[in-house]
């Protein structure tokens, strides 16, 4: 039993003891069926605080020859399914488990730590397999290779954060190439299926790219472009969050609204766990996946100058799609050579989502759009930090009923948000509201099109729960006039819908008609 050469079980029992701990086991049934098979190699690559490093050490648990951990795994989801070899590779195999991001904090030098990386296990495999490695052996394959030569034993090879010098050396190339030979060494060999069983890497960005090739092609990868039939095993799926705010009382369509939107597809919905999780402890939702350390690079590629980038982002923060072309992404955080290439890293980040039926990326919920807005307002993008300030004026000039202000800024926005051949779209009154009123997000939750009283609401601005400002209920005409906009609401009743959230403080009432013909705006205002 070691630190790096078959650990102990302690980092899952210390997860087990969570009174929220989510059962991820049926993730070992997959492994045990692809071991020492051409599909033997895994790789997940999810943003921060996903679960994947979760996953690496209940997998280290669960194979290492230096931990008894059958008390741990005996009441979940693996020890009970059918065929999944639970028994036959429970504490049989050797592992080798280490983590990037420990060698380059412990490491005197960055450019030492691949040096120290493999001196440091290789003096661990030394301790744990005697006399089976020459002395003035360095290169850890060759250990390994040693080591079966003279046992017979075969690896489990455990990998988290496996992108971290990616990351953290952006711009030494040497390094990385350093790095990625010594992976090339171990998985990409004749000799690989001779002495790895199998392997689990996961970080955030994808396996690097030179070119259009991998450079591990062997591995099986599972990213936020191709999440895979895998995913539901990183990540809270939808019945698990449902699950969950039902135990702790807490509302699951703003659990959705707050943390959802990843995976669009035939995946299902998945869930950031960490938040959930904050969420769940703190009876509250709010933005817990904020300033990570990739968030610095959220800033700097907003403030990148690349055609159509300040377009496409106020049309994202619109809740617009865009088309991209995630091919030339080269799966590192320096080869950028456009806008496309800058949204594809984003959707590995975190920060977009991606679907994979249209080929276009959106912001996927709440928090993620706070982090937008965030970023904007520190950035270096004049006309983007224009817009939020904009946006800050509009709430101050609605919340002070201020219609013809109001109206004023709609106008503008209009103008400047909207291509000319959509000017006159029924569409774009909607986008150009959802537009203005971006910067609402500090304060509010929004909805659109919800079943109120005698029709649906076209939008609702609901306070959070640390705001005190009134709710907003904004009622949509075209060609009409603003009175009967306001009119509607209280008609139709539509601020019926304040009693499904238990919202009992003031509220305004919005009416915004626009004219096609003079492409004018006027606004109502009535407060309740």
């Amino acid at each position: 039993m070691g630190f790096y050469v078959n650990p102990p079980a302690d980092a899952f029992k210390a997860i087990l003891r969570s009174k929220t701990y989510i059962d991820k086991s049926g993730l070992i049934a997959y492994m045990n069926q692809v071991l020492e098979t051409s599909r033997m190699l895994t790789c997940f690559s999810r943003l921060r605080r996903f679960g994947k490093s979760f996953a690496a050490k209940m997998l280290a648990a669960y194979y290492s020859r230096g931990a008894d951990s059958r008390e741990l795994f005996e009441d979940l989801e693996i020890a009970g399914m059918k065929d999944a070899q639970f028994e036959e590779n429970l504490n049989r195999h050797d592992v080798l488990f280490f983590d990037m991001t420990s060698f380059i904090s412990m490491a005197d030098s960055i450019n030492d730590t691949i040096r120290d990386l493999q001196s440091d296990i290789i003096h661990e495999l030394k301790e744990t397999f005697p006399n089976c490695i020459n002395e003035n052996i360095k290169s850890l394959f060759k250990a390994l290779m040693q080591v079966h030569a003279k046992t017979g034993r075969k690896f489990f090879i455990i990998i988290d954060e496996w992108d971290a010098l990616f990351r953290e050396a952006q711009e030494n190339e040497e390094l990385q190439k350093e790095y990625i030979q010594l992976l090339r060494s171990m998985f990409k060999s004749s000799q690989t299926s001779q002495v790895i069983i199998g392997a689990y890497m996961t970080g955030i960005l994808p396996i690097k790219k030179y070119g259009t090739q991998s450079a591990l092609t062997d591995f099986k990868e599972y990213t936020m472009l191709e999440p895979g039939v895998l995913t539901s095993f990183i990540g809270f799926t939808d019945e698990e969050v449902r699950n969950l705010c039902a135990e702790y009382n807490l509302e699951f369509d703003s659990a959705r609204k707050w943390y959802d939107g990843y995976f669009p597809n035939k995946t299902g919905h998945i869930y950031c766990p960490n938040s959930i999780m904050e969420a769940v402890s703190n009876h509250r939702f709010g933005d817990y996946w904020t300033k990570t350390e990739t968030y610095e690079s959220l800033k700097t590629y907003i403030d990148m100058n690349y055609d159509g980038l300040k377009d496409a982002i106020v049309d994202l923060l619109g809740e617009k799609r865009c088309r991209i072309d995630t091919g030339t992404f080269q799966n590192d955080m320096t080869s950028l050579s456009g806008k496309d290439d800058i949204f594809t890293l984003l959707v590995h980040l975190g920060y977009l989502a991606y679907d994979m039926e249209t080929e276009e990326v959106f912001i996927p919920n709440e928090e993620v759009r706070n982090e937008f807005i965030r970023a904007i307002r520190e950035g270096r993008r004049p006309e983007l930090a224009k817009a939020v300030r904009m946006s800050d004026k509009l709430l101050e000039a609605t919340l002070c009923s201020d219609e013809t202000t109001v109206a004023r800024i709609l106008e503008d926005t209009h103008e400047t948000e909207t291509m000319p051949i959509n000017y006159n779209n029924e569409q774009a009154l909607r986008y150009v509201v959802i537009m203005a009123y971006l910067s609402a997000v500090d304060h509010y939750l929004r909805f659109e099109e919800l079943a109120s009283g005698k029709g649906y609401s076209d939008i609702l601005f609901l306070p959070r729960n640390t705001s005190s400002k009134p709710a907003l209920l904004i009622e949509l005409k075209w060609n009409k006039n603003a009175d009967k906009a306001l009119s509607q609401i209280t008609d139709k009743n539509y601020a019926h819908i304040l009693r499904k959230f238990n919202y009992t403080g003031e509220a305004l009432l919005i009416g915004i008609n626009y004219n096609a013909k003079s492409k004018k705006h006027t606004c109502k205002i009535k407060k309740i």
